[in-house]
């Protein structure tokens, strides 16, 4: 995902932190399974709807608060505002409009041939959802990046203002409040906005709180169950389970990622360093997977729902990972732009 290097203070060369990669491979892999249905299980399936409702409960909040803590920890703010928001542009709205403009042609094209997930309305009504009324976005699964770019111009403005991280934090609770109109993602703006000054706070702080998240692992971990489980039972309503569940998440997974068995994994990192170019093209390479197994006449049924699942959770991780290493790696401003 954007941000992948994480780094020290800017004039000090940035050193890699592998619990960050760690927690970007795993999170990552949470985000292709969201993707596995694009709307409707098959009739019958009824096992995991309620499972993707959870992991959507906390994987955003959870690699916004990423995306926070880096911001802080590269120096990111501190720099002049026009040089930021000319690299912010280039890094997250070229990929935002490539792959939404893609993702857009390719559903254009396909639903002549076989059944879509979520289909365009033409070109005009597709090219207006996609980038204006965003709840109806042919390309929903590129929100993260435009949104990442709303928090770094908010709070980069915020911060010049004089608005500290614990300031930021307080809007972004304020924020849960409000209810944004779905035009250009203003609503996940709104509601995701707390998890990404979660991350600039704790980034601020991590020395003091980073040990604290590996000392009582095991209460976080009770913590964070206990918020899954409200928002299983529905005792807590859904923004306000993705608000409890986004913050308990923070000290569990971060902390977990710092600690034995975790910490000795090697597939996160490796998964953490595609995790841009998974994000950006696993959706097109799970559609793709699908319309293939329904042409092989393997229907989107009940039946053969598990391989569907299990050929869209290989294809969105692998098939992303060998585009990059094979074709973009070729090119030198495209490599820049997935790393």
């Amino acid at each position: 995902m954007p941000d992948q290097a994480a780094a020290a203070p800017v004039s000090v060369r940035p050193e890699r932190r592998l619990d960050l990669d760690r927690a970007r491979g795993i999170a990552i892999l949470l985000v292709v399974f969201g993707h596995v249905v694009a709307r409707e299980v098959p009739p019958g399936v009824g096992w995991y709807e309620p499972i993707r409702y959870l992991v959507y409960r906390f994987h955003m909040p959870f690699f916004l608060y990423l995306s926070g803590t880096v911001v802080v920890l590269s120096g990111l703010l501190a720099k002049p505002p026009g040089r930021v928001v000319q690299q912010r542009a280039v890094r997250l709205l070229v990929p935002f409009f490539a792959i939404g403009l893609a993702i857009l042609v390719a559903k254009l094209v396909a639903v002549q041939l076989v059944p879509v997930d979520n289909p365009p309305e033409g070109l005009a009504g597709g090219l207006r959802d996609l980038f204006w009324t965003t709840a109806r976005s042919p390309a929903t699964s590129v929100w993260y990046l435009l949104v990442l770019f709303l928090c770094t111009l908010a709070a980069m403005g915020l911060r010049r203002l004089g608005v500290g991280a614990t300031g930021l934090l307080v809007l972004g609770v304020l924020l849960q409040f409000v209810d944004m109109p779905a035009v250009a993602y203003l609503d996940r703006f709104a509601s995701h906005f707390l998890f990404f000054a979660a991350g600039l706070w704790v980034a601020e702080r991590e020395g003091a709180l980073l040990p604290g998240f590996e000392r009582w692992q095991v209460l976080w971990w009770l913590a964070f169950a206990g918020g899954l489980a409200l928002a299983a039972l529905g005792w807590v309503g859904e923004r306000w389970a993705m608000v409890l569940c986004g913050l308990l998440c923070i000290p569990a997974l971060h902390g977990a990622m710092r600690l034995p068995p975790v910490a000795r994994w090697q597939w996160p990192v490796v998964l953490g360093s595609f995790s841009m170019a998974i994000y950006l093209f696993n959706t097109l390479a799970i559609g793709g997977t699908k319309a293939v197994l329904m042409k092989l006449g393997f229907g989107w049924t009940e039946a053969w729902f598990p391989l569907h699942a299990v050929a869209a959770m290989t294809a969105g991780v692998a098939l992303p990972v060998l585009l990059k290493l094979l074709v973009l790696r070729r090119v030198a401003v495209v490599d820049r732009l997935t790393d």
